[in-house]
C-alpha cells in the first residue's frame, strides 16, 4: 500500500462532462454566428436582385411604352407615294362622339398624319374620342395595357391648351390638298369665310346632323368644293366638302408635334345649334 504522503496528487480543474459542455456551447455559438451571417448574405443578395429587377422592369416600361412626357420630334421625311396621289373618299370609321352623335373620318385612312385633340374656347362641346391616347401617362397605359380600357384602332393624342374643354376640338393631320369628306349626314347650314389676323384662308363649313338636328358640326382648316351651297345634303364619308388648306407659316399647328410635316389638318366641333347655326 502505497503512503498517503507518496500519492500522485491529480490534476485539478473541472469534470469531464463541464469540458464537454463548453465545447458543445462553443460549437453552437459558431453555428449559430454562420447561420446569422449566411442570413445577413442572402439578404442583401435580395435586395439586390429587387433593385435589379425594378430597373430592368422601368427600363421595359418605358421601352415599351413611352414616358408620355415628350412629344415626338417633327422630321422632314419625304411623303410616302401613296399620298402624292388623288385620295378619294376614307372607309366608314368612327373617330370621335358626342352623345348619340357620331362623327366618321373626314379623311381616307392612309393619309391621316395624326390626330389631334385640344380645347378651342370657342363653346365647342366635348368630344368623346374613339381609339386609344397615344401620348397617355406612362401609368394609365400600363394599367390599361394589364387590365384592359385603353380602347383599340385609332392612336390620338391630347395636344393641351386653350380654354375649354380638353377635347372640344378634333384635328385630323393632312397634307395639303387632300380630299375632306363630310362626317356626318345632314345638311349644310353654314359656308362662311375662316380668317386669321384680318386675312381669309379656307372657309368654316356648317353642317346639321340630320340624327342630331340641336347641334352643329363645324370644319375648319379647308377649302370648300366650289359645288358646295348652303342647304346641300351631304352623307358621312361619300360627300366631298372641299381639301385641307395649307397653314404653313400662318399659323404655329400643335399637331406638327406629332407628325413629319408642318401639321396641316381639318379641324372639326360640335356646338349647339342656337349658337353655330350660320345661315346668311
Amino acid at each position: 500500500m502505497v503512503p498517503q504522503s507518496m500519492r500522485t496528487p491529480g490534476r485539478a480543474g473541472r469534470p469531464r462532462s463541464g469540458i464537454a459542455s463548453d465545447a458543445f456551447g462553443h460549437a453552437l455559438a459558431v453555428k449559430r454566428r454562420h447561420a446569422e451571417h449566411a442570413a445577413a448574405r442572402r439578404k442583401r443578395r435580395l435586395v439586390g436582385l429587387l433593385l435589379l429587377a425594378a430597373v430592368a422592369l422601368v427600363t421595359l416600361l418605358l421601352t415599351a411604352f413611352g414616358s408620355g412626357g415628350h412629344a415626338r420630334v417633327a422630321t422632314t421625311a419625304p411623303a410616302p407615294a401613296t399620298r402624292l396621289l388623288p385620295s378619294g373618299p376614307p372607309q366608314p370609321e368612327v373617330v370621335a362622339m358626342r352623345g348619340t352623335l357620331r362623327l366618321e373620318l373626314p379623311i381616307a385612312q392612309g393619309r391621316v398624319t395624326a390626330i389631334g385633340y385640344h380645347a378651342s374656347g370657342d363653346g365647342a362641346l366635348p368630344l368623346d374620342p374613339v381609339g386609344h391616347q397615344a401620348n397617355q401617362g406612362l401609368v394609365g397605359r400600363l394599367v390599361h395595357h394589364l387590365f384592359g380600357g385603353g380602347g383599340s384602332g385609332l392612336r390620338y393624342y391630347v395636344i393641351g391648351g386653350g380654354v375649354g374643354a380638353s377635347t372640344g376640338t378634333l384635328d385630323v393631320g393632312a397634307v395639303s390638298g387632300t380630299d375632306v369628306y363630310s362626317p356626318v349626314d345632314g345638311t349644310i347650314v353654314g359656308i362662311t369665310p375662316y380668317v386669321l389676323a384680318g386675312k381669309t384662308y379656307g372657309a368654316r363649313i356648317d353642317i346639321q346632323p340630320s340624327g342630331s338636328p340641336s347641334l352643329v358640326v363645324s370644319l375648319t382648316h379647308l377649302r370648300p368644293d366650289p359645288s358646295l351651297r348652303v342647304g346641300s345634303t351631304v352623307s358621312a364619308t361619300t360627300s366631298k366638302l372641299g381639301t385641307v388648306a395649307n397653314f404653313t407659316g400662318v399659323e404655329q399647328q400643335a399637331l406638327a408635334r406629332y407628325t413629319q410635316n408642318a401639321g396641316n389638318h381639318v379641324a372639326m366641333s360640335v356646338q349647339p345649334g342656337a349658337a353655330a347655326l350660320s345661315f346668311p
